[in-house]
């Protein structure tokens, strides 16, 4: 992990140096949501969160997922100034990803079925046993993620946008979905994971209890990162009305 995010900083300040090159510049905004996305890549990745997600506490692995997912995907996302990702996404392949990402049906197909399968026991189990099969798990969420977020920023205006209603009912479809594992780790009463039954203890923390709070986690504060960011759309949606309203209304008043 420490290589991956060194090469994402790497290539994050090559990018910025062939833009003023060109001319472009990035801006503060952009820069810092980027470099906040780095910062929470590496603190979910790194000790203390690597260790005990990777296998002592279910509940912590739950933490890892929501802040690849719900932080460090979308920070990333947005700090990528838009003539330097559509530079990125230039080649044939990662320009169908782009494509496909925008469309919200594949967006959601792919959240869904990366969060459903990489919280399958057999999954984190059978990969949850090596450094690379933890990689792998932490890879499919952060591109999940990003898939996730990219019909709501909409980074690349050539490739169209929902409008805000659209993308307000895309963010509430993905909340229930998620309650499918949250309930299973929330409500059964024997350990799912063998990996963490079998983990060495932590004076306190039961393998049921710690199972619960992952889901309680997954359940109330992926729901909460959600309608908040259907919330910030509903701002701007009913600002934008509103605004457009008073112009309708302002050019008779000129004449």
């Amino acid at each position: 992990m420490w290589a991956f995010v060194l090469l994402l900083v790497v290539g994050y300040a090559f990018g910025l140096r062939a833009l003023r090159r060109r001319g472009e510049h990035a801006s503060r905004g952009r820069i810092v949501s980027f470099t906040a996305g780095i910062l929470v890549l590496w603190i979910a990745s790194d000790w203390p969160i690597g260790a005990l997600g990777a296998g002592y506490l279910v509940s912590v692995h739950t933490v890892q997922y929501l802040l690849f997912v719900m932080a460090a995907a979308p920070l990333l996302l947005h700090g990528l100034p838009t003539p330097l990702l559509r530079t990125i996404t230039t080649p044939g392949p990662l320009r169908a990803s782009a494509r496909a990402a925008n469309r919200p049906l594949v967006a959601f197909l792919v959240f869904n079925v990366v969060m459903l399968g990489t919280h399958l026991p057999p999954v984190v189990d059978g990969l949850g046993e090596t450094q690379l099969g933890t990689f792998a798990i932490d890879m499919a969420w952060l591109v999940s993620g990003l898939f996730f977020w990219w019909p709501v920023l909409a980074p690349l205006p050539e490739l169209g946008a929902l409008p805000h209603p659209g993308r307000i009912l895309y963010l509430v479809l993905n909340v229930f979905i998620p309650t499918v594992p949250a309930s299973f780790l929330t409500f059964a009463d024997y350990p799912l994971y063998a990996l963490y039954e079998l983990s060495p203890p932590i004076e306190g923390i039961s393998a049921v209890t710690d199972q619960r709070v992952a889901g309680l986690l997954m359940k109330v504060v992926g729901g909460f990162t959600i309608f908040g960011a259907a919330s910030v759309l509903f701002y701007k949606w009913y600002m934008g009305e509103r605004e457009e309203g008073g112009e309708v209304i302002a050019a008779p008043m000129r004449r």
